[in-house]
């Protein structure tokens, strides 16, 4: 995928990071916005939202985070971390000279956002939470943690594609084997001829350690900081089971305010390229600066 320029950056420890940046054809008149992607992800996650967005007028900045893509593993597990993961995202944003800006997070990615509400509230203008709220739902997070920094053995693009349908068939029953090859093209990257996941395996260590709760406190006041402050649009797969009914129900008297939208037949997490989400995000980025 074109049409974006590569960036890298040095984190307050010293890890080389990098993320993909998208010129917004309107040029700087808009405010830019940031992708950020869930746990096992990267930046390839947006390379169908980014590019529309961009073409539609706003800067579209999409970082690997630490451990994943191209950015650099981290030596110490422990860092694997929201609070780590939105400083680095500060520490981006900072260096690009990027004082205010939409977010878009995917699963981990909105956990990191409502951080950032905390960290410098002042710099998020709007946020699009995707599929992700102050709580999880059990059966989604015990399926993350089935397959998440676990060993898998691929010999080729076709065993990836086969892995990737195995741990992601009941969110997108509908997929056919060109969309699992598409994902598994986002999950992988090539290595000595192989396939091999595009993520540090430790990331999954503080998940294994307790370290991440379905329920917290805490989270539920970054949320309600987040999205009683600020415009907040909620896309969640009609399947999805780390943001089900009953979650997104309190969500949304927690903020009533709150935008929602509901993606048919997908689960965690929808791509933001099916037409419903798609429309939705337009429709909000229509009435932000």
């Amino acid at each position: 995928m074109t049409g974006f320029v590569e960036r890298s950056w040095a984190s307050r420890d010293g890890l080389r990071l990098h993320a993909r940046d998208y010129a917004g054809a309107s040029g700087d008149c808009r405010l830019p916005v940031l992708c950020l992607h869930g746990l096992t992800r990267n930046s390839r996650d947006f390379e169908e939202l980014a590019p529309r967005l961009a073409q539609g007028g706003r800067r579209v900045i999409v970082p690997d985070t630490r451990g994943r893509g191209l950015s650099q593993w981290d030596p110490d597990p422990e860092n694997y971390a929201p609070k780590v993961y939105a400083r680095d995202v500060l520490a981006l944003m900072d260096g690009l000279g990027i004082a205010r800006a939409v977010f878009i997070g995917t699963s981990m990615g909105g956990l990191i956002t409502m951080t950032l509400a905390a960290l410098r509230s002042r710099a998020i203008a709007a946020a699009v939470l995707n599929d992700v709220g102050p709580e999880v739902g059990q059966a989604g997070l015990d399926r993350i943690l089935s397959y998440a920094g676990k060993s898998v053995e691929i010999r080729t693009w076709q065993d990836a594609a086969d892995y990737i349908r195995s741990i992601n068939a009941v969110a997108f029953p509908e997929y056919g084997a060109e969309d699992w090859d598409v994902f598994a093209r986002r999950t992988f990257r090539e290595k000595d001829g192989k396939p091999v996941l595009d993520y540090d395996p430790a990331i999954a260590i503080p998940m294994m350690k307790g370290q991440v709760k379905n329920r917290s406190l805490i989270a539920s006041l970054l949320f309600r900081r987040l999205a009683r402050r600020r415009p907040t649009l909620l896309v969640r797969g009609a399947l999805s089971d780390l943001n089900p009914d009953a979650v997104a129900e309190r969500m949304m008297k927690a903020a009533p305010s709150m935008q929602v939208a509901v993606v048919p037949g997908v689960g965690h997490a929808p791509t933001l390229s099916e037409p419903v989400a798609a429309k939705a995000i337009d429709d909000f980025l229509a009435s932000v600066p």
